[in-house]
Order: C-alpha cells, then structure tokens, then sequence
C-alpha cells in the first residue's frame, strides 16, 4: 500500500490579471519522491511552487499538509536583505532542534563564510546562501525553483550529489536537462492551466509529452469533422422529428463549445541565425599565448587552431577565466605574449549572458531594431519588428514594454533574438541556456546544428554541450587549458573526472566550541555601479586606442618622417608610447573587473 502524500494540491486555480492562469492544477508529494515541475515559460510553475509552499493562495482548489511535516521552498529570487549576515539569513531558516553546525558547514563547502553582507551578494553568492538555507534542516519536502541558476558547474555537481544523498522529498522546476534526468523520478507537466502526470523520471518525458501532443491534434481534428457532418445534416438533413432534431442541435452546440474553449499548445520559438559570407578556414589560431594578472596566471603557454565549422565549448569553475580566453581568441584583448592570429572575413555576433548591454528602460521594440525603426533586417530581408517579435514568442502589445519588466525567460528570447539578427559567421555566446525553457533549448540547438558558421559557447549546462560541441576546453588551474574532442561526457570519459567542486574545510569541533569566532575571511563585494560601467565601456575604448596605436604606427614606419618633419616624428613617437600605455592600463583593468564579475557569478 502506498504511503498517503506528505503534500497534496487538488483543482487549483489562479487567475491573474484577469486571464486564468492555473485552471485544475494537481500535485501530489509522496515521503521521498523526486518530482520535476516542468512547463513553458509563463506556464506557472513558479507560481503553483509558491502556492505549494504555502506562499500564495489560491482562487480554487484545496492544500494539504501532513500535519508535523517539515517544509522548505527555495525561490528563484531569494530575498535577503533583511539579515545582517548570510549565516543569520541561513540560520533564521533552522527549526528549533535543527543543528547549527550544519548550516555553517554548508556555507563553507558552498564557497561561503558566513559573515557576507546579503546586501553586497552577487547573484550566485544569494543562490547558494538560499541553498544552505533551504538544505541545512533536512526537511521532509523540499521545494527548489530554479536551484542550478547562477551556479557554476562546480557548484551544480555539488548540489545534485548532496540532493541525491538526501532522504527528502523533492519537486523542482529546473531547465537544466542532465540535472533532471540525473535527480528525478516522477514528472508533472503544467499546460495551459493544468497537470498531466507521468510515473517516470524526465529522461522519459520530452516522448511522452510528443505523443500527448498528438493524440490531442488527432481527437481536434475528429473534433472538427464532426462538427462539419453535424452543419451538413443541419443545412440539409433536418426531419420533422421534433425531438431527435432538438436532442441534436444542443450536441452540436456543445461540441461548438468545446472547440472555442480549446487553446492549443504554445508555438515555438523560430530561430534563423542572419548569415554573413563564409570565413576562411582558418577562423582562430593561437600560439603560445599567455595573460596574467599581477601573480594570477589566467592562460599559460596555450596553442590552439579553431577552424570553420567547429564548435568549441569552454568549461570551468567561476574565477577560471572563461571570459577572458574567449576574449583573448576573439581578438578583443592582446596577450601578454604570443600571437592570436583571425581568419580572413571574419563576421562575429556575441550573445552576452551578463546583460549589461540591456538598459531596463529601453522598449522591446527599440532593443530589437537599434531605435527609430520598425524593422528588423535578416539574411539581407526587412522584416517587420512585430513579425520578429513573434517568431520569439513574443505579443505584439509587447513592443513597447520596457525591458526591465519582462521576465528572465524573455530577456533570454530577446538577448538571443538580438544576437541572430547580426550577420555572422563566427557566434559566441556567454551561457546562452540560462532561463530559456526546454522546448526553446531544442529550437536553440537545432538552429546550431546547422549554422553554417563557427561557435564558440561558455556553458556549465552538460546536456547542451554534449548536444553541440565539437571539442571542450578544460581549464586544468594555473593557467593550463586543455581541449578533449567531443562533447562534455567524452571529456569526462578522457579526463577521468569533472569540475572539481569547490569545497572549503569545515572547522572541528573544538574551534565551534570556542565563544569567539574564528577569522574569516572579508566578504566579496558585487561590481559597484562605476564597475559596470567601466566593465561595458572598456572593450570599446580598447578599440579606439587600438586604432589609434596603428594609425600612429604607419606614420612613424614612413623612413621620410624624420627627415622631412623632425618635430611630427618626435610628436608621433611620443604620442605612441601614451597610447601604448594607456592601452596597457585599459586591459589591466578590464581584465581585473572580468575576473572579479566571474569570481562573484556575474
């Protein structure tokens, strides 16, 4: 006999803004079971979470909850400004025979001390405070929105190894495939307002969803056929029979009722990359590069050769330096030796994860065509915005919305609807799956496989790389990068092991029971507003001095100069070396900020 659910939401229903949102939602959570909440963006998901967990109340529908059992939601957006420090955010979570040792342990093997100002917290640093927060009481349910965002793969190692050695019960909403395939074992799929559920683990889901679909394509269509035999004997088949005649008009009727009520399945995203002509075959190649920051080796001694048509993924923890090996083979900073040496015809489109080139004020419309425009151009076609718009899933009412109010799904359509419209050869993008449903991941890696051009991808989603790489880039510490062929699983394969999961001692026993703190160590600080700016504005103005430097250089190379116009020659000499320091100090400090914003999670 099964055990009764420790939780259970039967016929919940939600409207919001006037449009039903939940319309008969179920869910139930038995001791010990591992459920994945899965859905489109805008589905509600998050919502029926939080009414799971007892946040928001619903319009219809009943919850019920074992009495004595112990519940914990992590939300996507956790709050934690009100505490002073992030272990009072975790330990106001603990109940009271909950150990507190505990929650100090898990904060140090998350990378955390304790002591963090929550106010200065990047938004990985909140994820795994709300992490240890949410894990530290064990509780009997668990109820996680979203816990890989923000996450190295380090850290996601981490989390699900710790969630699969836990005897809680546990329902998460995730768009990271490996970590639902690797956790769960029961799936519910929220559709149009309401549950469907599936006794088997996300790995076998995505099928089953595809028969669902179709089988209901195939009852509308005989949907559709019997409502056109019905106005056939309507227009032509009525007898005198008054009775038979009215039993039939109300069944037809109600089948008219039936087929205005349905709303069919989302659509999906249309994806088209704007193609430029083809690059040479050569697009990168490196030899012997290396960068430093002060003692902090980034790139050591690094050859490689990307050609057309490979897909090279980058992986490693946060601090490894991603951003700043992609920004060294794109050409956008110079290595403190060695060479990077770009193709011939090189057109380059940068898909930028951080979203610091989104003003929140800036429209939707505007975002998407530069501004005093309505229309987009793609593979040398004007397109109207809103047609665009749509083939993003985006309304057309939508146009003027400002960018701060969309969700983060939708700031992941529009970064990627932006990027696609460049034309290019060479895409490189910075986590391109962070917030993106399931179904536009499938669109996303379709419309990779046949890009006729180069990819260059930082991703800590394993599933993702699997799908598109070609060859992986390992950061080994110390500056060494070692490229494996294949995806993400064939690196595990050669290597031997992942991403070390980052992991800091916890104190013994005896240092606990000390009334006096230990020493930590001060906490990181977010990028300030001034850093942002610099971090957005420094590429640009490398560039300029770039230019500069060679427009100096030609004329210095005149052998006449001196001869005809010491004084120019003097100047020009002079005004080169500023520019050649300026330069230097610019990428000194871009290069400072980059590795700080991946330090702290972006």
């Amino acid at each position: 006999m099964a055990a009764p659910p420790l939780l259970s939401l039967q016929a919940i229903a939600l409207t919001l803004g006037g449009k039903p949102l939940l319309e008969s939602a179920d869910l139930a959570v038995a001791p010990g079971e591992r459920v994945c909440l899965v859905g489109r963006n805008g589905s509600g998901k998050s919502t029926l979470l939080k009414i799971a967990a007892g946040e928001v109340e619903a319009d219809g529908g009943t919850r019920f909850l074992q009495p004595g059992a112990s519940l914990r939601y992590l939300p996507q957006e956790p709050d934690l400004s009100r505490f002073a420090t992030t272990l009072d955010y975790v330990a106001q979570g603990l109940g009271p025979i909950d150990d507190p040792h505990v929650a100090e342990a898990l904060l140090l093997e998350l990378g955390l001390t304790g002591e963090e100002n929550p106010r200065q917290l990047s938004g990985g640093e909140g994820r795994r405070a709300a992490l240890a927060r949410a894990l530290a009481p064990e509780p009997d349910i668990l109820l996680l929105d979203e816990p890989t965002n923000h996450l190295d793969l380090p850290a996601i190692l981490w989390l699900e190894e710790r969630l699969a050695a836990l005897r809680s019960a546990i329902v998460v909403i995730s768009h990271d495939r490996r970590f639902l395939e690797n956790l769960t074992r029961s799936t519910v799929w929220l559709d149009r307002g309401r549950t469907r559920h599936l006794s088997r683990g996300f790995k076998e889901f995505e099928a089953w969803r595809d028969r669902e679909l179709e089988e209901e394509e195939k009852q509308q269509h005989k949907l559709d056929r019997k409502i056109v035999e019905e106005e056939h004997w309507l227009r032509h088949g009525v007898t005198g029979r008054r009775k038979r005649n009215q039993r039939r008009l109300a069944g037809l009727a109600e089948l008219r009722v039936a087929r205005r009520r349905h709303v069919g399945a989302q659509g999906d995203v249309k994806l088209e990359a704007s193609e430029a002509q083809l690059s040479g075959a050569l697009v990168v190649e490196a030899r012997g590069i290396a960068k430093a920051f002060g003692e902090r080796v980034i790139v050591e001694n690094f050859w490689a050769r990307v050609m057309r048509g490979d897909r090279l993924g980058l992986v490693g923890a946060n601090g490894a330096g991603k951003t700043t090996l992609v920004k060294l083979l794109t050409g956008a900073l110079a290595p403190d030796s060695g060479s990077v040496k770009l193709g011939a015809a090189l057109a380059m489109a940068t898909l930028d994860q951080s979203r610091a080139s989104l003003d929140p004020q800036t429209t939707l419309k505007d975002a998407l065509t530069g501004g005093g425009s309505d229309f987009v151009e793609i593979n040398g076609e004007r397109k109207h915005v809103v047609g665009y718009m749509r083939d993003f899933l985006f309304a057309p009412e939508q146009a003027r919305t400002p960018i701060g109010k969309l969700s983060g799904g939708e700031r992941g359509r529009l970064l990627l609807a932006r990027a696609l419209a460049l034309p290019s050869n060479l895409l490189v993008l910075d986590e391109p799956t962070n917030d993106l449903d399931l179904e536009t991941l499938d669109m996303l890696e379709d419309m990779l496989a046949e890009y006729p051009g180069t990819l260059i991808v930082v991703s800590h989603d394993r599933d993702f790389l699997d799908r598109i790489a070609t060859s992986v880039l390992m950061s080994e510490g110390s500056g060494r990068w070692v490229e494996y062929a294949g995806g993400y699983s064939d690196m595990l394969a050669q290597r031997g092991e992942g991403v070390q999961a980052r992991s800091v001692a916890a104190p013994r026993a005896e240092e606990r029971a000390k009334p006096a703190p230990k020493p930590r160590p001060a906490a990181k600080a977010r990028l300030s507003f001034a850093e942002q700016h610099a971090l957005a504005t420094l590429p640009a103005r490398m560039e300029e001095l770039r230019a500069k430097k060679e427009k100096l250089q030609k004329l210095i190379d005149d052998p006449s100069l001196y001869a005809r116009d010491p004084a120019k020659f003097s100047e020009a000499t002079k005004l080169f070396a500023k520019m050649e320091a300026e330069l230097a100090a610019a990428e000194e400090s871009w290069l400072e900020l980059e590795i700080k914003r991946e330090e702290i999670g972006g």
